[in-house]
């Protein structure tokens, strides 16, 4: 026995003087000691906690080259190559991880749609829950703040800008025809379904020095990386059907979507004030082909539609009505690739094809055009360290546009015009600490239709003044080619320019975000000309200017009521511009001074059902009365629209939709058409600009088959 303890006693001895003390002091970059930092020798038990004065001390039985490991909540991992025979007593610094949740992020002139967003203002499938929206894009942006819904265009008109100033991507590459083609003061749609997109950047002002040729905001729609599983959707609707499909396999998987309109027999059913000989009919299709390629993904995006449609417009101007025909195709494809070059070097590439071509009758005149359009983007991202990241890159646009106009019994008369523009640009994202950054950026672009290299500055500020609150600047200056309305008469107009001053506040806590955004923009080089519309006769000049400025709102919350998410927002802009055939600088006919939008969504469980309710408003829109001496001086009435979705769960699969938008049939009018010369009393007879029904109604039956048999497409809709 007296042998036996004499053993064990020997034993401990030389356990206790093999293990070795490993001590030290773990500092932020200000010299600060930081108690409560983990560190331990990385795959073993040993290791402790740091004291109130930084400083830690363990004992370790590990030998040779080992890994000291430092981690913090917050704070980037620490390692460090030790042996542990030749270790001694050091201070180790530690440095803030820029990318946690409570970060500090620039968010002036941005609302942000998705799921990994630390801003997100919306969620992806918000996009088509909200109801009125019918699934557009476009509509549903339209309840956001700073957008001016103009309801017989169906086209974003963000912060006092036209249609126009608006650029959309996709996956980073620009779209040269974002929009359905339609006969003029009827309203379009969005040409992308949003089915395929995982989340969305709606920039009101001040975006990125990446993106340009754009005055007043950028549309960024992102498709999906991945599909969650096998699935089919199947749709039978009032105004047609579709079938959309993903398939995965190991390494690749592929998305599809088509589908069949006609409003035919939705027509028959619910009258129009429109005299349609032939009610639109359309086929379009989206597809996304993923493939991960030597630690990237490649993406294929190719969408197409085409589209017909044929109906006899009144114009106050004539006592009979004249015939319109409209045939419209479309194809848009694109192709990017996202991966790393080498350790914290990543590159973006990609391009896209664009073809679109109108074929419009007009009586027995024709007129026919077409557009081409190539979009060429290559990015270097450059991770430096967590606080400072660069990017670099530039692109090439080609546009290529034709129009030939074939008036009876004359000689066919063409015009068009071509256009190259190269663009650099180089952006720099700046994290002083978690609770400030700054990106700073300079764009410059030269079109060859100009000739002329612009100088584009871009700086945003982000300062997190608490814990869930934040406040951003930004400021940046913007330059645009002439539209192609106009440069398809002329080439020998300068650039359109900018600038714009943003203020934002944000608070976002669980659930609940509010945001107010305060904003300048100065309008100058805008174009007019002299003639009421613009022709191949105008004389045209950049001698325009104007300015906006205005305040945005938006509240947003989904926690306070269970099952309840609601979000507010109203608008007002102060906006004139001496633009066009404008006698003077005044209010733009397509500003509201007042926007105000409510949307609720709430789910019923006794009713397997969710509702959802939209309410929009806007003030009077100015317009020209020539039967008075002021120019611009009158308003329509305000805007009203209150619309109903319902989604009624038949099955875990299968869902009935019904949506009525404009419920109460308010009688909204646009504007008004004049006669281009007064009568024998010496007035300028009008006609109303109106909606082509007071109501819509919609039913649809939504079927999906998928891998896990739970998958419905109730939150699509």
């Amino acid at each position: 026995m007296k042998n036996f303890i004499i053993i064990l006693i020997t034993l401990f001895s030389f356990a206790s003087f093999s293990q070795t003390k490993i001590s030290g002091k773990v500092v932020n970059k200000k010299n600060q000691p930081m108690p409560g930092v983990n560190v331990f020798i990385d795959g073993t038990y040993d290791g402790a906690l740091t004291n109130e004065k930084g400083e830690f001390s363990f004992e370790t039985d590990a030998e040779g080259n080992q890994i000291l490991k430092f981690t913090f909540n917050g704070f980037l991992d620490v390692t460090e190559d030790i042996v542990v025979a030749a270790y001694v007593h050091r201070v180790f610094t530690l440095f803030q991880d820029m990318n946690t949740i409570d970060t500090v992020v620039i968010s002036a002139g941005t609302i942000k749609a998705g799921d990994n967003s630390k801003v997100t203002a919306l969620k992806p499938l918000d996009i088509v829950t909200t109801a009125g929206s019918s699934g557009d894009i476009v509509a549903a942006l339209e309840t956001m703040p700073g957008v001016n819904a103009v309801g017989e265009s169906g086209r974003l008109f963000v912060r006092g800008g036209e249609a126009g100033e608006t650029q959309t991507y996709v996956d980073g590459i620009r779209v040269a025809q974002p929009y359905g083609a339609t006969p003029n003061n009827t309203p379009t749609r969005g040409r992308f379904s949003p089915f395929l997109f995982k989340g969305i950047t709606f920039s009101t002002g001040g975006y990125s020095a990446e993106y340009g040729d754009a005055l007043s905001s950028v549309l960024l729609l992102n498709t999906v990386d991945e599909p969650v599983q096998n699935q089919t959707d199947i749709s039978i609707m009032t105004v047609g059907a579709g079938i959309g499909k993903s398939k995965k396999w190991k390494n690749s998987s592929i998305t599809f979507n088509t589908s069949y309109t006609n409003l035919k027999p939705y027509y028959l059913l619910a009258p129009q004030s429109l005299d349609w000989n032939k009610a639109p009919e359309s086929v379009a299709g989206e597809t996304v082909f993923r493939t991960k390629i030597k630690g990237g993904l490649l993406k294929i995006y190719a969408a197409f539609d085409t589209s017909s449609m044929n109906l006899n417009q009144k114009d106050i101007n004539f006592t009979d009505k004249f015939r319109f025909g409209l045939t419209n195709n479309n194809l848009y494809f694109n192709s990017v690739y996202k991966g790393n070059l080498a350790t914290a070097l990543q590159l973006q590439t990609g391009f896209s094809l664009g073809y679109g071509n109108n074929k419009i009758g007009i009586n027995a005149d024709k007129l026919n055009n077409y557009e081409r359009a190539l979009h060429y983007k290559l990015k270097l991202r450059k991770t430096f360290s967590n606080q400072f990241k660069l990017n670099v890159g530039g692109e090439f646009f080609h546009t290529n546009f034709d129009e030939n106009y074939q008036a009876v019994s004359q000689n066919r008369f063409d015009y068009g015009y071509q256009n190259h523009t190269i663009a650099l640009f180089s952006e720099a994202e700046v994290f002083l600490s978690k609770d400030l950054a700054f990106n700073v950026g300079l764009r410059s672009s030269n079109a060859t239709i100009v000739d002329e290299f612009t100088f584009e500055p871009r700086l945003s500020v982000a300062y997190k003044i608490a814990n869930k609150s934040q406040i951003s600047l930004a400021y940046g200056s913007f330059y645009q080619t002439a539209n192609p309305d106009y440069l398809k008469f002329t080439t020998k107009l300068a650039y359109e320019n900018t600038n714009h001053y943003i203020f934002n506040y944000l608070y976002n806590n669980d659930g609940k975000m509010f945001r107010a955004e305060a904003y300048f923009k100065d309008y100058n080089h805008l174009v007019k000309f002299d003639m009421n519309v613009s022709s191949y006769s105008s004389n045209f000049n950049n001698n325009g200017l104007g300015y906006a400025k205005g305040i945005d709102l938006f509240w947003r919350d989904n926690k306070t009521i269970s099952g309840l998410d609601y979000w507010i927002t109203y608008s007002f802009i102060d906006s004139e511009r001496d633009y066009r055939n404008y006698e003077k600088q005044v209010t733009p006919s397509f500003i509201a001074n007042h926007n105000f939008s409510i949307v609720t969504k709430y789910w019923v469980d006794k009713l397997k059902s969710q509702i959802g309710l939209t309410y929009n408003f806007n003030s009077g829109r100015p317009y020209d009365n020539p039967n008075e001496t002021e120019f611009m001086n009158q308003r329509t009435k305000s805007f009203n629209n209150f619309s109903l979705g319902w989604s009624y769960l038949l099955s875990q699969q299968k869902i009935l939709y019904l949506s009525v938008s404009n419920l109460l049939g308010a009688n909204n009018v646009f504007g008004y058409q004049y006669a281009n010369s007064p009568d024998a009393t010496g007035t300028f007879q009008r006609q109303a600009i109106t909606q082509p029904a007071s109501r819509f109604f919609f039913i649809g039956f939504f079927w999906t088959i998928s891998d896990n048999k739970k998958t419905n497409q109730l939150e699509q809709l």
